[in-house]
């Protein structure tokens, strides 16, 4: 797997389609990545205090690797 954790990603297939970002973490045993602000999913939490109530969280679920790939950086010649 090339894609390492915080390399600069763009989307290339799925619901988002054209977005970059920042990969969070890489899952190399599943060829999985996180990527920040990608692939967003709505997850309700418990309450488990008297006091603290429930709440619906919104967490980054992987990606395959196979539908990402790196944004090409342009680096400055000497």
């Amino acid at each position: 797997m090339k894609i390492k954790k915080d390399d600069n990603i763009i989307v290339i297939a799925g619901k988002d389609k054209g977005k970059k970002g920042k990969v969070i973490k890489a899952i190399p045993s599943e060829d999985k990545v996180i990527v920040e602000g990608v692939n967003i999913a709505k997850r309700h939490r418990k309450s488990n205090q008297r006091d603290k109530k429930g709440e619906i969280v919104e967490v980054a679920v992987p990606i395959h690797v196979s539908n990402v790939k790196l944004e090409k950086e342009t680096k400055a010649k000497k």
